[in-house]
């Protein structure tokens, strides 16, 4: 097998007792590496160490990472115009935050023989988060509910730094040709 040191640097190739031998003088674990490889690879290396490293570096990229959470909104058929800009106000609330938002429309009673009245209520509702949020999918029903998913639009708050910066360099150059006159 080929052996690999501690710096990966090449050792040459030698038998696996021989590469096994020259690990333990040196306290350290024979590791293989490549396996399909001909002759297969191994590394001598601090296993242990290389195992600890690994979890931090995992560790660290969980904690980078960005949790989207599913936030719900519900409401029913009968809303009033208050209460519906309350309820878009939260929804552009949780899109603005970075969440997905999950509209329901609960029907109660006889209200299910009305289910155009729901898609004009749902249609409505998702026109006003357009700016922040864009549906999935269509709206569709769920027993008794009628569902929509609302996922966040990419800020335009991100591309408008890259504008104003060349602004910057504009209004810099201005100021510095004025200060020089």
């Amino acid at each position: 097998m080929r052996v690999l040191g501690a710096d990966n640097e090449a050792l040459g190739i030698m038998k696996r007792i021989a590469a096994q031998d020259m690990a333990d003088a040196k306290n350290m674990d024979l590791v293989l590496i490549a396996p399909q490889g001909n002759p297969p690879v191994c590394r001598i290396m601090d296993y242990g160490k290389f195992r600890f490293e690994q979890s931090k570096r995992e560790k660290e990229l969980r904690k980078n990472q960005k949790h989207i959470e599913l936030k719900e909104v519900r409401m029913s058929l009968n809303i009033d115009t208050a209460d519906f800009n309350t309820k878009v106000g939260h929804a552009v609330k949780f899109l603005k935050a970075g969440d997905k938002v999950k509209i329901t429309i609960r029907f109660k009673g006889r209200e299910m023989t009305h289910p155009k009245l729901g898609e004009q209520l749902m249609k409505r509702f998702v026109e006003a988060c357009t700016e922040f949020g864009a549906g999935e999918k269509p709206s569709k029903f769920e027993g008794r509910n009628l569902n929509v998913i609302l996922a966040p639009k990419k800020a335009a708050s991100d591309s408008a730094p890259m504008q104003s910066s060349g602004d910057n360099k504009k209004t810099k150059e201005v100021t510095e040709n004025v200060k020089g006159s």
